[in-house]
């Protein structure tokens, strides 16, 4: 007798350039032939604090958009605790392999990277210190005007450089609520501005703004916005809805929601709705340089396929776990010890194959034989599948899979939070939705759900969809995980277990190895490809889709 599924825990390229851009949606960045031989770095400090560096550090972000317009000049080194852990790994990657020689200035040497850049700025756009959304707007007025980003105490600095003032926003928005500010930036600029990419640049609130992304932003003259997607914000949400409303079908999203606005769920079941897509990460670096720099004419993508393609696999009485870790390879647990020492499935951010091809070639390029890739999440970018409109899901999932095929990926990962997260509400798929998944991904060898634990479970045509039993967190120690993971493996006494993991993102390999050698019955980890086969070989889990009467909650 089947063990019911309701005990959880925890709480470019190798192809040609012109057949992978029949499945991208943008317009490509601009790429060079070949990584350039020279480029400059310049170190960027600590502070992220509005009073603090970040003035200089958006004068150097608006530089790097204009300068690296139509060529890769600039590369920021971002401080060793950057969010995005392989800014620095990516430097040397970028020298021994692409052959760049960095020409190194002083840290947030504003003045020397002025010298060497001004002349591909018009001019200066002024933002109001004493009102924190005006560098947002300053960002949007830089891209469409050719200006660099300034406050009143950075203006006899660039001046020295010659260049003029284009705009002044000081004193324009004293005392205005966002909504009213955005929509003065709405009525003035948003014509000019990208209808195939528009930012969100939220991320942390108040006295503190990590603007990794406005590089990439300005360069490609996206509109700049931290408009709030939670219904307690009526005004900024309706112009929100007007912004998205008015860019490309199937368009990118960049940045992230703010902190101190609305929820992650909010933010991305919105961005669904409109049928686009989400490239999460308010900090991502560096990306008006990567997208440029194409892959070296030697490398191919090529995973780690474990077994064939079409192999039949018949499991043992025993526990199979996978341990899958998401979130993005760049900010989680690839350069910390441990990895290597077990099988481990890594979430893929399929987009970078056009916005960071250099970056995706340095994990392909440095996995070890038990470091397998995977696609998500839920398609060409982050989405939740249920907020998408029917209608436009099969051309973002064709997206997805010519990605998948560019990218030898057959593994796809879904995530669902509009209708609930791991403590609230749930994160299954109705069976219209696991449907329309099967029916537009034929050629995957299975399919994996959840981010915290979920209890979809599907088998056709010999291809399994799995969702997570478990979910670690970053602060749980070695010893609950263990106990947690015996817990599970007791609920559920049919054997063979198939017990999926999921392991946020900063929890280490040689962590994950450690819990997994303190359980007291014998377990097989194993590659998930090999997972997802065995499971396929004899179903042991419940088919079950979200029920009517499941938990919704839609702020999770």
């Amino acid at each position: 007798m089947k063990f019911p599924k309701i005990f959880t825990l925890g709480l470019m390229f190798a192809v040609p350039f012109a057949a992978w851009s029949v499945a991208h949606a943008q317009p490509i960045p601009h790429r060079v032939d070949k990584a350039p031989a020279e480029a400059t770095l310049i170190p960027l400090s600590h502070d992220w604090r509005m009073d603090g560096d970040v003035p200089v550090h958006a004068l150097l972000l608006s530089l790097q958009g204009l300068a690296n317009r139509d060529y890769p000049r600039i590369y920021l080194e971002y401080p060793k605790d950057w969010q995005w852990e392989i800014v620095r790994p990516l430097i040397g990657f970028l020298e021994r392999r692409h052959g760049v020689k960095f020409d190194r200035l002083a840290e947030d040497d504003a003045d020397a990277a002025l010298t060497k850049f001004a002349r591909y700025a018009k001019g200066y756009v002024v933002w109001d210190k004493s009102v924190r959304s005006s560098l947002i707007v300053a960002f949007t007025i830089s891209g469409v005007e050719d200006a660099v980003v300034v406050n009143e105490d950075l203006i006899p600095l660039v001046e020295k450089h010659g260049l003029k003032k284009i705009a002044d926003l000081r004193g324009r928005f004293t005392g205005q609520p966002d909504h009213a500010i955005y929509q003065w930036a709405y009525d003035h600029y948003w014509t000019k501005c990208s209808r195939d990419y528009y930012v969100l640049l939220g991320g942390p609130a108040g006295d503190e703004m990590q603007p990794g992304i406005a590089d990439f932003g300005v360069m490609q003259r996206a509109f700049f916005t931290d408009l709030s997607a939670n219904p307690k914000h009526p005004q900024e949400l309706a112009l929100e809805k007007k912004i998205l409303g008015g860019q490309h079908p199937a368009s990118i999203v960049l940045g992230w929601h703010s902190y101190g606005k609305d929820t992650e769920g909010q933010h991305t079941t919105l961005v669904g709705n409109f049928g686009l897509k989400m490239e999460g990460l308010h900090n991502l670096p560096n990306v008006s340089f990567t997208c440029q720099i194409p892959l070296t004419p030697d490398f191919h993508y090529t995973n780690n396929q474990s077994v064939a393609l079409d192999a039949k696999l018949t499991p043992e009485k025993k526990v199979y776990i996978a341990a899958v870790a998401t979130d993005s390879m760049g900010i989680g647990a690839w350069t910390q010890p441990g990895r290597g020492k077990i099988p481990y499935a890594w979430q893929v951010l399929m987009n970078w194959s056009w916005m960071n091809p250099p970056a995706l070639q340095f994990f392909y390029e440095d996995k070890t034989p038990n470091d397998y890739f995977i696609g998500g999440l839920s398609g060409p970018g982050y989405m939740y599948p249920k907020s998408i409109p029917p209608a436009k899901f099969p051309a973002l999932m064709k997206d997805a899979r010519d990605l998948m095929k560019l990218l030898d990926l057959h593994v796809l990962e879904i995530m669902d939070y509009s209708e609930g997260n791991r403590h609230v509400g749930n994160t299954d798929l109705p069976k219209e939705l696991v449907d329309r998944y099967y029916h537009e991904f034929p050629h995957v060898i299975g399919f994996i759900n959840g981010y915290g634990t979920a209890r979809t479970f599907d088998l056709r045509d010999g291809k399994p969809l799995i969702s997570y039993d478990y979910y670690l967190d970053v602060r749980r120690p070695i010893a609950d995980a263990a106990a947690d993971l015996e817990e599970m493996i007791q609920l559920n006494p049919q054997r063979p277990y198939f017990l999926l993991m999921h392991v946020r993102e900063r929890n280490s390999v040689e962590k994950v190895a450690a819990i997994l050698g303190r359980l007291s019955e014998p377990v097989d980890v194993v590659p998930l490809d090999k997972f997802l086969k065995l499971a396929a070989g004899n179903k042991t889990y419940q088919t079950r889709y979200e029920e009517p009467g499941d938990p919704i909650d839609r702020n999770p």
